[in-house]
């Protein structure tokens, strides 16, 4: 095993460490004292295999999850790095609900309360992370009977011959039936002109819509300007879908909140002296974002920054465990220094 082998096997100690330790302090909070040895699965490992185009997460098809309030939930949403626009939206929809609850309860009117949303913005924004947690607070105001989600694209609602794509989107929707359809670039249903079978998923779409209208809610999120334009194409999407959630895009501190959370999360820690690059990466990141991908560049540049560590520490002379948690300047100026040469390249 030469030097750089062993450095990766040593980082790989560290984080399986941390990982279990993090394993067992989530277990504690999701599952209220369970011997946390052995945590009831998470939703995360609960997932079943699921076909291209379509992941199902949360609680699957019982619907189980731990009992959870909506304080529990205003929690949740309040600890999101940034968003700040769209928490606002969400409190808002939240004691709307709510309100409405109380009225049915007490024998007072209630008007028809569209539920379905459009969510809008850039990769990475975080539209997926907030609709799982909408699926979570129907399913506590009791509006959803499961409130799990069901995540899918175009490749998971259209076939490719006549007549397939209604059962194919249909059984979607079954699985999706108590809890959130959640679609990503919806648009692309549309999009492809009149000889494709998009169409045909939408018109299905739309009566499961009307037919499942206690028990569903749907999803669907892209691109701001082409949202718009798929939303307008029908007037049946124009009907069920009045809700609309703008996700801006993450700012280059709040970039920095989130990559020092996964560095804790992971077991790293962010030298003081790398911050500063750190923060002229996210600055370059920021002005492409969409190129960048918001949280998701993030990641991938604490993923680089990673690496970038193994390769210093496969040439220093002794390896602890405090430097093999640490992120460096000279990590991250590294990483700069290959996105500098990748750009030269094209």
């Amino acid at each position: 095993m030469d030097r750089k082998d062993e450095i990766i096997r040593l980082q790989m100690d560290v984080i399986s460490q941390m990982t279990r330790s993090n394993l067992r302090r989530i277990a504690d909070d999701l599952w209220s004292g369970q011997d946390a040895a052995t945590p009831a699965p998470s939703a995360a490992l609960q997932q079943e295999p699921a076909a291209a185009g379509e992941r199902i997460s949360q609680a699957q098809e019982m619907g189980e999850s731990p009992d959870e309030t909506l304080d529990d939930l205003r929690r949740e949403l309040d600890g999101y790095i940034g968003l700040s626009s769209v928490k606002r939206e969400v409190e808002s929809l939240i004691n709307l609900v709510s309100v409405q609850k109380l009225r049915r309860e007490n024998g007072l009117p209630v008007g028809d309360l569209s539920l379905h949303m459009v969510f809008s913005g850039n990769p990475g924004t975080g539209k997926t992370m907030v609709a799982r947690l909408m699926a979570r607070v129907y399913r506590c105001l009791g509006i959803l009977s499961k409130g799990h989600l069901v995540e899918v694209d175009r490749s998971g609602l259209v076939a490719g011959y006549v007549g397939q794509t209604a059962i194919k989107t249909g059984e979607v929707i079954h699985k999706a039936m108590g809890g959130v359809l959640f679609i990503d670039e919806a648009y692309a249903l549309t999009d492809r002109g009149g000889g494709d079978y998009g169409q045909e998923a939408v018109d299905t779409l739309l009566k499961a819509m009307e037919d499942h209208r206690d028990d569903l809610v749907v999803i669907v999120a892209g691109y701001t300007e082409r949202m718009e334009r798929f939303i307008h194409s029908n007037p049946g999407l124009e009907s069920r879908f009045n809700r609309f959630l703008h996700f801006p895009d993450y700012t280059a501190q709040e970039l920095q909140e989130i990559f020092e959370m996964r560095c804790k999360s992971s077991g790293y820690a962010l030298a003081d002296d790398a911050r500063q690059p750190l923060i002229r990466l996210l600055e370059r990141g920021c002005v492409d974002p969409e190129d960048f991908g918001n949280a998701r560049g993030a990641r991938n540049l604490f993923e680089r920054a990673v690496s970038a560590q193994a390769n210093r520490l496969a040439h220093e002379p002794q390896v602890t465990r405090e430097t093999l948690m640490l992120l460096t300047a000279e990590d991250l100026r590294a990483v700069g220094a290959e996105e500098i040469a990748a750009y030269k390249k094209e």
